[in-house]
């Protein structure tokens, strides 16, 4: 008989931010965070925990399982921040949803001019 070591579940600390459209499906997002016992933390943030396995990748069991459980338009974001591999120090965040815009704040701040060279 064989046996086989199996490594507890990690637990992993999730930021989740969303930005969706007013059809898309807030209650199915609000039920999978209930579901997971998620912790406000401010407009369209929540934190909370995810059991997994020493070798998943956080990200794509987060995007799978939202895709499957709640309905979301093309221009619905999601972006989750977490320690995504055992062992990793540093957080890591990536776009599980959707993916990054240009920036409202872009162009507000004080920059250096650029001076383009023209031949007259």
């Amino acid at each position: 008989m064989q046996t086989h070591d199996r490594h507890p579940p990690r637990v992993v600390h999730v930021w989740l931010l969303y930005d969706m459209g007013v059809l898309d499906d807030y209650e199915g997002l609000y039920s999978w965070l209930d579901n997971r016992d998620a912790i406000e933390c401010g407009d369209s943030a929540a934190w909370f925990a995810v059991s997994c396995d020493e070798d998943d990748d956080v990200f794509e069991i987060l995007s799978k399982d939202l895709r499957e459980n709640v309905n979301l338009s093309n221009r619905a974001r999601i972006y989750a921040i977490c320690r995504n591999r055992m062992g990793e120090k540093k957080f890591r965040g990536r776009f599980i949803i959707g993916r990054r815009k240009r920036a409202p704040w872009e162009g507000y701040g004080e920059q250096e001019s650029q001076e383009e060279e023209t031949e007259a």
